[in-house]
């Protein structure tokens, strides 16, 4: 078994080649596996249209970021972690947003497990690249890390990530195991009526980072009644580059065209169609939004829908809620659906 600092430490290099990475000026023939990220991210658009070069190298960079000996050891002192054997951890990631599953391999190896890793077909190829780097750090993680395209067997538990249907699949398949089953979940901002220019910009990127396809892109907006939306839109304008990428644009003008067919009535500033709905979960270019009477009643709308939210951006604290601009931003503790992964692997 790879000892509990030497994990920690390949990570903590890794972080430093991913900062390293995001340097114009970085060096060229870093090693090998480097050489091969860098050569393949500009393609992976023609495997995934929505991993475009800027939103792979926040993703990126976001890990760089994350990857410090700080952050590391602050996460990691919660726990007692002296795994004795290392069990085998059965892993179904998602693929919506570059590097999406990380955080769960991250676990897995920083526990001493092994991972058997099942990949989406949509990021099939930035993950196993970034282990290329992290085994060339370190060379004892490549008898930690198995990628397979087939059936997952022969593993100790699972944690599994997919849509509310698949989840009810992963739910009868690892009912035998220990388990973590994941599925849809959607982030919600509340707004006061008081927020600044800024913080209504940073709204645009828990909106608008990665096309808003991530479990922590804001997807619906609550606001006093009366609300001025004028002042959203002024504020995320700096966002309307984001029309000219023709995917998003197609989901644009497609749920544009279903809503004005159907009569609804439409906020619309050319790049972001915003709805009155009370469902959480709105299409892609398409944010809901709810008016509200007290404070109060959003606390108790959330509440009732804990498990289908993910994380709530707000001014207002008492809703336990994160600042504008950081829910593309977890830290290491930021556990998806609030389940500690790490506890998780402690106890299996």
């Amino acid at each position: 078994m790879i000892v509990f600092k030497k994990r920690i430490s390949s990570f903590i290099e890794l972080g430093n080649v991913l900062r390293n990475l995001q340097q114009a000026s970085s060096a060229q023939n870093d090693s090998k596996a480097i050489d091969h990220l860098k050569a393949v991210i500009p393609s992976l658009k023609h495997h995934n249209g929505w991993f475009i070069e800027k939103e792979v190298h926040r993703a990126l960079g976001a890990w760089g970021n994350l990857l410090t000996e700080k952050n590391i050891n602050e996460w990691l002192l919660p726990y007692s972690i002296e795994t004795k054997v290392s069990k085998t951890v059965g892993l179904i990631m998602a693929g919506n947003i570059p590097l999406v599953g990380l955080h769960d391999l991250l676990c897995v190896l920083i526990c001493g497990h092994r991972a058997l890793i099942k990949l989406s077909s949509n990021d099939a190829i930035l993950l196993p690249l970034l282990c290329d780097v992290l085994i060339e750090i370190e060379p004892s993680f490549e008898d930690y890390i198995t990628f397979t395209d087939s059936k997952l067997e022969n593993f100790d538990a699972a944690i599994a990530t997919g849509s509310n249907n698949s989840a009810r699949y992963f739910h009868h398949y690892f009912d035998a195991y220990p388990n973590i089953i994941r599925s849809n979940r959607n982030s919600v901002a509340v707004l006061l009526g008081n927020e600044s220019e800024e913080d209504l910009k940073a709204l645009g990127s828990d909106i608008f980072d990665y096309f808003g396809l991530g479990c922590r892109s804001v997807s619906k907006l609550y606001v006093p009644e009366n609300y001025n939306f004028d002042l959203f839109f002024n504020a995320i304008f700096s966002f309307s580059n984001i029309i000219n990428y023709s995917k998003y644009a197609n989901n644009y003008d497609y749920n544009k065209a279903v809503y004005l067919m159907s009569e609804f009535k439409l906020l619309d500033n050319g790049f972001i169609i915003l709805k009155e709905d009370k469902q959480l979960c709105s299409p892609l270019a398409t944010v809901f939004y709810e008016h509200y009477s007290d404070v109060d009643s959003v606390t108790n709308t959330l509440a009732s829908n804990q498990n289908a939210i993910q994380c709530v951006v707000s001014k207002d604290k008492t809703l336990s809620a994160i600042s504008f601009g950081k829910a593309q931003s977890p830290k290491l503790n930021d556990y998806a659906d609030q389940e500690d992964t790490v506890q998780f692997l402690l106890g299996i």
